[in-house]
């Protein structure tokens, strides 16, 4: 009885500090993300960042275009949000090219009104689950300035984790695995792969947002066929295409000669898909769609009886290391030679790698989406100077010393 008792206290204390390990490796439950303070917001203010966010979304999915033959899907929300709180860090040229990628306006306005819009996702409905949530891994013995992670806190919900990337990366990389796939609903797993972290690794600043609506008007599962789409003129193949005859709906909808957009609203009507179908190929739309042509399509729908809809089943997940394409768009420093002084005082910290992953799915009943971005940062490592490396092709001379005449000449283009 002894011995059954000894080893049941052990096994008590082995699961107390199991569960505490995991309370005190997490920054909050991730279905119950914190408040920010967004007192002084206005819904002007709110409108600026909104118009930065969907300026932003515009002009990535332009550059991913270029290299995406396939389908696309991100949350410029949650890139956005992930890039505000690092944005917090940064100063100098560092600072600005930040500011322009992502049309951030001044901090007094920015910080504010991310924070209204943070709640607002977060406020909790009965009708549709919506929320999203930041954290800050941290490595536990690196000295971040509190100014900097209390503001993080404060504004974006940011709460810190400490973790050990130098002696327990993978352990790291797991535990921030684990709590990204719990704030999605198991839908974004392995955020960050094998090798992405490492010793340098000193602060991971992630956010995720996770949605699951159904339609205000939901299609009837026995309508769903097996039929043609046409992913070109000579690709046509068969997929389940569901149909609707809304016989007592309006829907918001406009034809605008070369395409169609059409709304779908969401029950609680506070969230809608905007759905925008070429009349010919996608193309013929892509190279001009703006947030200002959007806004110009949408002023021109109009509460409409339409005799069918018909819209294809879906269920994809993208994945993107996104280090060249925001280069590409404008921040290339934030990469290399950095100023992230805001967050450590020096002059030490750069971006190594963003990750953005994302999954949507779209049936009968509504749709399930999610998203998370983790931006990685590691430390800069002095590299030694007046280093001679004969890494690729070179000439060779062996000479005379004293009178420099040259006994053989040669090339080395490849050792083997």
């Amino acid at each position: 009885m002894k011995k059954v008792l000894i080893i049941g206290i052990v096994f008590l204390m082995v699961v107390v500090v199991t569960a505490t390990a995991v309370l005190f490796l997490s920054p909050y439950q991730p279905d119950q993300p914190p408040l920010a303070d967004d007192a002084g917001s206005t819904q002007q203010g709110i409108q600026q960042v909104v118009n930065a966010n969907n300026q932003f979304a515009f002009e990535l999915y332009s550059e991913l275009n270029k290299a995406e033959n396939g389908n696309i899907f991100y949350s410029p929300y949650s890139i956005s949000t992930a890039f505000a709180m690092t944005y917090e860090g940064a100063r100098g040229q560092t600072a600005n090219e930040m500011k322009s990628v992502f049309h951030f306006p001044e901090n007094n306005i920015l910080r504010l009104n991310f924070a209204a819009i943070y709640n607002e996702i977060n406020k909790g409905t009965k009708t549709y689950e919506l929320r999203t949530g930041n954290a800050l891994w941290v490595q536990q013995d690196y000295p971040f300035l509190e100014d900097y992670t209390s503001r993080v806190e404060k504004y974006y919900g940011g709460k810190v984790a400490n973790l050990d990337f130098v002696s327990e990366t993978e352990k790291s990389r797991q535990t921030i695995n684990a709590f990204i796939e719990e704030q999605t609903n198991n839908k974004i797993k392995d955020l960050i792969p094998k090798g992405v972290l490492n010793a340098m690794t000193k602060l991971v600043l992630t956010n995720a947002i996770y949605f699951k609506g159904t339609w205000e008007w939901e299609f009837d599962k026995s309508d769903t066929r097996e039929q043609d789409f046409k992913i070109t003129e000579n690709d046509i193949v068969q997929v389940p295409i569901m149909f609707m005859d809304p016989d007592k709906a309006t829907f918001n909808y406009a034809d605008i000669g070369d395409l169609q957009i059409l709304e779908l609203p969401y029950k609680g009507e506070e969230i809608s898909m905007l759905i925008l179908l070429p009349t010919e190929n996608l193309e013929s739309i892509e190279s001009t769609l703006t947030i200002e042509k959007l806004n110009e399509y949408k002023s021109q729908m109009q509460e409409t009886k339409l005799d069918a809809i018909y819209l294809p089943k879906f269920e994809f997940d993208s994945k993107y290391f996104m280090k060249e394409t925001l280069s590409v768009l404008g921040m290339p420093i934030a990469f290399g030679n950095a100023d992230f002084s805001g967050m450590t005082g020096n002059k030490d910290l750069f971006i190594s790698q963003v990750i953005h992953q994302a999954y949507v799915k779209v049936d009968e009943k509504g749709t399930e989406a999610a998203a998370v971005t983790a931006v990685i940062m590691e430390k800069f490592i002095a590299m030694p100077r007046n280093i001679f490396r004969a890494d690729h092709p070179f000439i060779f001379i062996i000479q005379e010393k004293e009178t420099g005449n040259i006994l053989f000449m040669g090339r080395v283009v490849d050792p083997r």
